[in-house]
């Protein structure tokens, strides 16, 4: 499962990033071993890890956390176990492998991988060949219909489906799309599981997605005061020019702490 962003949307791809991802994986025991103490050593896993990347990485090779959120055993066959696991994105599962054969005593590898979840897309119901996407462009070349292509390339606003989301008034959708700071007079909605320093996605009433922003505030926070800013813009997804500017802007910098 890859998700592809095209033209606009590859704006997006950092939500991927903040979501979480699944692997099934094929790990090769280096020595037999009882399935039950396997099972038992796979849930220690479970939970906040400490991971170093392996040398083939393409990030900085240093002690980082990571979150496995699910970890559970599928099929033994001799020194074959076949694992899923559901972890935060930035996890590699083949230093996952080897961590959990250091402490087996014996060692392991990872001989196969195949990822099964990219945030909210799964395989079940969202993965594509490219040849279904060259069939879906044909049928639409020839017979005009859409419906094959409108199943294959999604709203991208389906990226956010796991990121606390604060929706905003539509008059403040421009001064966002400017690059402006939202100020908590701007907020007309939001998750009730957002904390501070968070990345939240900035949201019309229309649900279409403005910005990606981290938040300033926690939820309770939010909606407990009446000025000062609620989120800082990272980085903005809708085109400035999408609703009508309805903001003057006092200094250089623009928040909508008057809107």
């Amino acid at each position: 499962m890859l998700p592809i962003a095209l033209e606009e949307a590859t704006k997006i791809v950092q939500a991927f990033l903040l979501s979480g991802k699944e692997y099934v994986c094929l790990m090769q025991l280096h020595e037999d071993i009882p399935s039950g103490r396997v099972e038992s050593i796979l849930q220690e896993f479970a939970g906040e890890i400490y991971q170093k990347p392996p040398l083939r990485a393409s990030v900085k090779r240093e002690i980082r956390k990571r979150r496995i959120y699910s970890i559970d055993i599928l099929e033994v066959d001799g020194r074959r176990v076949l694992f899923k696991v559901g972890c935060q994105a930035g996890t590699y599962v083949r230093k996952l492998v080897s961590d959990i054969g250091e402490v087996l005593r014996y060692g392991a590898h990872m001989s196969e991988l195949r990822r099964t979840r990219a945030g909210p897309f799964t395989e079940d119901k969202d993965l594509y060949t490219l040849y279904d996407v060259l069939n879906a462009y044909a049928s639409f070349k020839e017979n005009k219909d859409e419906t094959l292509l409108r199943e294959i390339v999604k709203p991208m606003e389906q990226a956010f489906e796991y990121i606390p989301k604060i929706y905003v008034r539509d008059s403040a959708v421009s001064a966002i799309c400017h690059g402006a700071d939202l100020a908590i007079p701007g907020v007309v909605k939001l998750d009730s599981h957002i904390t501070e320093k968070a990345p939240v996605a900035i949201f019309t009433l229309k649900g279409e997605v403005a910005a990606l922003a981290k938040a300033l505030l926690s939820t309770e926070q939010i909606m407990d005061q009446e000025k000062g800013l609620a989120a800082k813009t990272v980085r903005v997804i809708m085109p400035p020019e999408t609703y009508p500017r309805m903001w003057r802007s006092k200094t250089s910098k623009t928040s909508i702490t008057d809107l």
